[in-house]
């Protein structure tokens, strides 16, 4: 049975990619000062309790925005709540509840899955009694800094109550073949790694630089295991300006 598969959601800016980097222990997910870095779904694993989940970093959910980005952005974060066991949904504790907030409120209770409110960048007591507020949507809730790194376990503590990790979990066989799709930017690398994996697995636009975090997906054909590695284009570090595409 394979590793049950919690997602990370909420809207742009919230601390998503922090946590994300948090929980699994890594730098995997590229993190900054400007909304919408991440685009597409970021898998890694989180080991709690001797048990290992996986997790879905996604980027920034604004449900009405038609623009290219944003809306393949809205189909990725939805195709990781359906695949999902379990959603951490990440608010602001500073910024309080939004108005997008509020969409995101109405559209995580229809999945009908287990919720669990991270009300991140509590880093101080008054900031973590206010975040008191988001209780009003009805989901558990754990005040956390994604940053420093608490609240953390009582947030994992919950999700992991919620997971169903079966009698046994999948044991990985031997590593896979790593396989990385490098080229300058707007040449069609993620479209071939769509066509090759037959799905939407990440975004595609006629904007250069549209991936910015490497998106491994494992593939495998004739018993054989592939990771199959996206990357961001690459130009030359002079012709480099944009803070996320010196990151990427």
């Amino acid at each position: 049975m394979p590793s049950p598969l919690v997602a990370i959601i909420g809207r742009p800016n919230v601390g998503k990619s922090t946590l994300f980097n948090r929980l699994t222990g890594s730098r995997k997910a590229i993190v900054g000062d400007e909304p919408g870095i991440t685009r597409d779904r970021n898998y890694g694993e989180v080991d709690w309790k001797a048990r290992t989940f996986r997790l879905v970093d996604t980027g920034g959910i604004v449900p009405d925005d038609e623009a290219v980005i944003p809306s393949n952005i809205f189909k990725q974060a939805s195709q990781a709540i359906k695949d999902s066991g379990a959603i951490i949904w990440v608010v602001d504790s500073r910024a309080g509840i939004t108005p997008l907030d509020e969409e995101l409120g109405i559209l995580l209770r229809n999945t009908g899955k287990p919720i669990f409110i991270a009300a991140n960048k509590a880093e101080s007591q008054k900031v973590e009694d206010e975040a008191g507020e988001f209780y009003k949507f009805g989901f558990d809730l754990v005040p956390i800094s994604a940053e420093h790194g608490t609240g953390i376990g009582d947030l994992l503590d919950d999700v992991f109550t919620s997971l169903d990790f079966g009698d046994h979990q999948e044991i990985a066989s031997d590593e896979p073949i790593k396989l990385a799709i490098i080229g300058r930017p707007n040449v069609g690398k993620s479209s071939l790694l769509n066509k090759i994996l037959g799905e939407e697995r990440v975004i595609v636009s006629p904007i250069a630089g549209t991936t910015r975090d490497t998106i491994d997906t494992e593939l495998t054909v004739d018993d054989d295991r592939y990771l199959l590695i996206d990357t961001a284009g690459i130009r030359r570090k002079g012709k480099t300006t944009e803070m996320a595409e010196k990151l990427s």
